[in-house]
């Protein structure tokens, strides 16, 4: 069935069933729920949609954005409204060093990025602090959107000593694959891992409502021999990761 069928209000409107904007909302929804609105796909422009139902734009942008709201639509703009990306929760461990790429690829999903930042830089002040590095000397940053499937997942802002990454292009898919060719893969870190709300930046490149629960995640990495090798943030989203520690009674 097509949208302007299935919208055609001759099969679900009531005079007597309640406001306009609520049987709207609620047949959207219903489309949703049985896969005729797609996630990720383009919902109809709001005119579009009005011409449909003879509702009047007010009704239909109410509906959109008591739908917008539950999270169920995402609004982007200049580029209209979409179905949400649903994805299905990942199960992260928190005893293994490993990348995204590697965890991605164990589960057998498809791994891929969009490019944010990438280069050599001035180090902030954060980054000296972290990387214990001098003022004269200079960062390699990556920053990028990680994908799954084609399902944004999580940003990722790494930062190494340019003597470890002197030539930050040529990562292309794994940070750690390349680290680990050049005798330069981290062997342990420390992760802190926060509850925050995304902001409109972060929750229009993870596709989800602004101010949608993520996970922050700060890593340190450090070398065998103890040099610290990378600090790295990242942005989850919060519907798509469950972490989960193994905890064992303490024997004192």
């Amino acid at each position: 069935m097509n949208i302007s069928d299935f919208l055609a209000p001759s099969t679900w409107f009531r005079a007597d069933g309640g406001p306009r904007y609520i049987q709207l909302r609620q047949r959207l929804t219903d489309g949703v729920e049985q896969g005729i609105l797609a996630p990720g796909s383009p919902l109809p422009a709001e005119r579009e949609i009005a011409a449909i139902t003879d509702f009047s734009r007010v009704t239909v942008r109410k509906a959109i954005k008591s739908l917008a709201d539950k999270g169920t639509i995402i609004q982007k703009q200049g580029s209209g409204s979409f179905i949400s990306s649903k994805v299905a929760q990942i199960e992260q461990r928190l005893t293994r060093l490993t990348s995204f790429s590697e965890d991605m690829e164990r589960r057998g999903k498809s791994v891929s990025s969009r490019w944010l930042e990438r280069g050599l830089f001035m180090p902030s002040a954060e980054e000296r602090n972290m990387l214990d590095l001098s003022r004269d000397a200079n960062v390699a940053r990556i920053s990028r959107l990680r994908l799954a499937d084609g399902q944004p997942m999580a940003i990722e802002s790494a930062s190494l000593p340019a003597d470890i990454l002197p030539n930050p292009l040529i990562v292309e898919t794994s940070l750690y694959e390349v680290l680990e060719r050049d005798g330069h893969r981290p062997i342990r870190a420390l992760q802190k891992i926060s509850a925050i709300n995304l902001a409109s930046r972060e929750a229009e490149l993870l596709e989800v409502p602004p101010g949608d629960a993520g996970l922050r995640i700060v890593r340190i990495s450090h070398l065998k021999d103890g040099r610290i090798a990378e600090f790295t943030q990242s942005l989850y989203r919060g519907d798509a990761y469950n972490f989960v520690a193994e905890l064992t009674l303490s024997k004192e």
